[in-house]
């Protein structure tokens, strides 16, 4: 008998690493994971890893063989900066990568008569708002308000979440007069901010980038304006949302998209914080266009309302916490050991 498995995708990533920790903490023995890269030694051993790409369909034949696949987080993805210079790979990994996953979910889904689960992180960049003066009307934008993005990467996402949404409510349906569904389920999260892993080319990562070169005692130069504002989470707030999405019970669930959200701050915000930790560093402000325009498109706050009453969401960090307690320490400790 095939063994039953959690299978994450971009494991290696910010939140593949802290979503990795969150599960084992919570007693899971049977993850398997994937990506392009090898799993750093201090959590080779939490996971039967698997070097190599989601478009490798020799792969994914090889592990549908071998695993009963029970739940997928997909966090594999092109990062937005990144897709900006290479869209066409970015649509290759972020939506053929999906597809295909989606098309493997929903066959095993109806091989064993039970729907996996399938959880997939998305991000504001799938918003996008035309100006500043309209960000400043909508405080805190729901779900489906504003998707319009503006990058490959907020287009690949928001067409991800439609076609999870297509494969969980409609696939096959015609075919069947009872279809056993996937269960997909999609976070969109804010600008994430980890103490563990260092910033990997997300637009939103100049909060990070501020606090890792203060730490090193390197000059860093941020590529937005001091007045850009923009909601962040904490790492560990954001893999314990992924984990609490999931075991929430499917009757509770009554959106496939989820905003999540923790606090909102601007650049500004960000760097008198650092000062404040780092009374020597040097943070200059040059913004650069595109990617200011790309931030300036995204709102300055998000309404999760639907997942705090859907499944209890509620971040663990505030602003304070965030800082004084995770982020400040822990890169603290990093640099200086």
């Amino acid at each position: 008998m095939r063994k039953k498995i959690i299978l994450i995708t971009g494991a290696v990533g910010e939140v593949g690493q802290a979503l990795i920790q969150t599960l084992t903490e919570q007693g899971a023995t049977n993850l398997v994971t994937m990506d392009l890269q090898e799993m750093p030694a201090d959590i080779s051993g939490l996971s039967k890893h698997i070097q190599g790409s989601i478009l490798d369909k020799a792969l994914l034949s090889r592990l549908v063989s071998e695993y009963e696949i029970d739940t997928i987080y997909h966090l594999a993805a092109l990062l937005s900066t990144r897709c900006e210079y290479t869209p066409i790979a970015a649509h290759q990994v972020n939506v053929e990568g999906t597809l295909g996953l989606l098309e493997l979910a929903a066959e095993q889904s109806e091989w064993r008569n039970k729907p996996v689960l399938f959880i997939f992180p998305s991000s504001i960049a799938a918003y996008g708002i035309p100006d500043l003066e309209t960000k400043a009307q909508f405080p805190q934008v729901k779900e489906w308000e504003w998707n319009y993005p503006i990058t490959m990467y907020g287009c690949n996402k928001l067409y991800c979440e439609l076609l999870g949404t297509y494969f969980s409510r409609h696939y096959r349906q015609l075919a069947s007069e009872n279809p056993i569904m996937l269960d997909f389920r999609c976070l969109r999260f804010p600008g994430l901010i980890s103490a563990f892993t260092v910033p990997s080319g997300g637009t939103s990562d100049y909060g990070p980038e501020m606090l890792h070169a203060a730490a090193k005692d390197e000059p860093y130069e941020c590529f937005v304006r001091p007045d850009t504002i923009i909601p962040f989470m904490a790492m560990p707030d954001a893999s314990n949302a992924l984990v609490q999405l999931a075991q929430a019970p499917r009757q509770s669930i009554s959106r496939p998209v989820y905003n999540v959200t923790s606090f909102s701050l601007t650049a500004a915000d960000i760097h008198d914080l650092v000062i404040q930790a780092f009374p020597s560093s040097q943070i200059t402000f040059n913004p650069d266009v595109k990617r200011q325009g790309i931030v300036d498109s995204w709102p300055a706050g998000l309404d999760d309302n639907h997942a705090q009453k859907d499944w209890n969401w509620k971040p663990a960090y505030d602003v304070q916490r965030c800082f004084n307690e995770y982020l400040i320490p822990n890169i603290v400790k990093r640099y200086h050991t």
